[in-house]
């Protein structure tokens, strides 16, 4: 009997050319890109048909957090599909019960239902049409650093360039608001404490002239993810809870990258002791073995929709063979503390080696991040604080960062670059002598941003 995946090539010549001809790629124009194939994949690293290997500080698009090939999972997931590879969502599923038990387990009191998608976009789409239905209320106050997703609702929360592509064409009803940004701030703040009074006061006065009436939910990514890394001064999400509290507005915490040990919790708001009425995941909670993502609802929310149908749903919703790769995923974590070792490498590690770094590199104008979830700004003139590039740069302007990226693979470390900012975002397993090693290559590579450096 032939195997029925003898068709998939296995030469990197072919990979190319059916790429090329066939697979309609996103975020790019189609003529004018040549993506890497890459053949295998274990651990922190990856590898090219031409046998170069990378360790991977980007764990692809954040979502890695567990690591390639992790024996337990790819076994688990192996195990469960010989049982059933799916059930549609009316069913009741073991492993989608038990996922959900395990997420709301880890999630904490007080939010003890999961509302399965496929992604974090879905989850995002969800969590506002939760928020409409149980406020009664259609607004939604966004911050313009931030990325929600690219489906047609979500895209228009987005706050990056991403979402001009698709306006006038979103919903209505987004508001987008100023989050705190200490290094670039928008609110002439000395200290931390500053930074936060004035960034409620802001986020106070737009709920002030938008109407809290009008808004049912604020949504937020903890800590920015790809457009920044943005970790908040201390007090700011409580603050964005209590003005949530006194005007009747849920808060929805996005944590479909930050949550799953990348920021050292299970969730990164659980940092600061702050509980949201919906939190929305993906990535991380399986490491994109199989596509899950999922709303986290609170037991007042999930209360609206005792008697009243819920009018959403999807075909893959709580997919069991996903929800299986869960239940071993949460558990591995448990197991192996891969929590507990992403907040440790960012303390022990991490923190202190990328201030070393900072120290040495002119570019560097600041560093900036929790866990294994981490950010360098890069810049031409510290005092200044003028970028490496130009925001949004693209073509012969983003040549300073395409020539840094680029020092990176040269030797073996593919990075994760945004804008004028090179994050570390590596696999939560990864160990400190791979995180060394990376780094290494990271001190060498912002020779190459140096060279571009106009200041003092």
């Amino acid at each position: 009997m032939s195997n029925p995946l003898d068709s998939i090539p296995t030469d990197e010549a072919t990979v190319r050319s059916l790429d090329r001809a066939h697979v309609f790629h996103s975020w790019s124009a189609q003529a004018l890109i040549d993506p890497l194939p890459i053949a295998t994949a274990l651990g922190s690293h990856f590898t090219d048909y031409a046998g170069n290997e990378y360790l991977d500080f980007s764990s692809q698009l954040v979502n890695v957090n567990i690591g390639y090939q992790h024996p337990k999972l790819v076994a688990a997931i192996a195990e469960y599909a010989q049982r059933m590879t799916t059930i549609q969502p009316s069913f009741a599923n073991d492993a989608r019960s038990e996922a959900a038990r395990l997420i709301t387990e880890v999630a904490g009191d007080g939010l003890s239902k999961v509302f399965f998608t496929n992604a974090g976009a879905e989850a995002n789409e969800n969590a506002i049409r939760l928020a409409r239905l149980h406020t009664g209320k259609h607004k939604i106050l966004a911050t313009y650093r931030s990325y929600h997703g690219a489906t047609h609702g979500v895209i228009g929360l987005t706050g990056d360039p991403r979402r001009w592509g698709t306006e006038p064409a979103t919903i209505p009803g987004i508001v987008h608001f100023w989050g705190p940004y200490p290094y670039r701030s928008q609110f002439y703040s000395a200290t931390p404490e500053e930074e936060t009074e004035r960034a409620l006061q802001h986020l106070r006065d737009t709920i002030m002239v938008e109407g809290a009436g009008t808004i049912a939910a604020i949504i937020l990514e903890p800590v920015v993810g790809t457009n920044g890394i943005l970790v908040p001064p201390p007090g700011y999400l409580a603050g964005v809870r209590a003005l949530c509290d006194e005007h009747g507005i849920l808060l929805i915490a996005d944590e479909v990258m930050s949550g799953f040990a990348r920021c050292g919790e299970w969730f990164a708001i659980q940092h600061w002791g702050v509980t949201p009425d919906l939190i929305t995941f993906a990535k991380g909670v399986n490491s994109g073995y199989v596509p899950l993502g999922g709303v986290v609802i609170s037991d007042t929310v999930a209360s609206t929709f005792d008697e009243r149908v819920y009018p959403g749903g999807l075909t893959y919703s709580g997919h069991p063979l996903a929800c299986a790769s869960a239940v071993a995923s949460i558990n591995i974590f448990k197991e192996e503390g891969i929590v507990e070792h992403s907040r440790a490498l960012g303390v022990d590690v991490i923190g202190p080696e990328l201030a070393k770094i900072a120290d040495k590199h002119p570019s560097v104008g600041e560093v900036r991040g929790l866990g294994t979830f981490w950010a360098l700004e890069l810049v031409r003139d510290r005092e200044t604080r003028e970028p490496l590039v130009p925001y949004n740069a693209a073509g012969d302007a983003a040549a300073p960062m395409n020539a840094f990226a680029a020092a990176c693979k040269k030797q073996g470390l593919w990075p994760f670059t945004h804008f004028n900012r090179t994050h570390v975002v590596p696999p939560c397993v990864i160990s400190e002598t791979e995180l060394r090693e990376g780094l290494a290559i990271l001190d060498s590579a912002l020779d190459v941003a140096d060279s571009y450096y106009t200041g003092a």
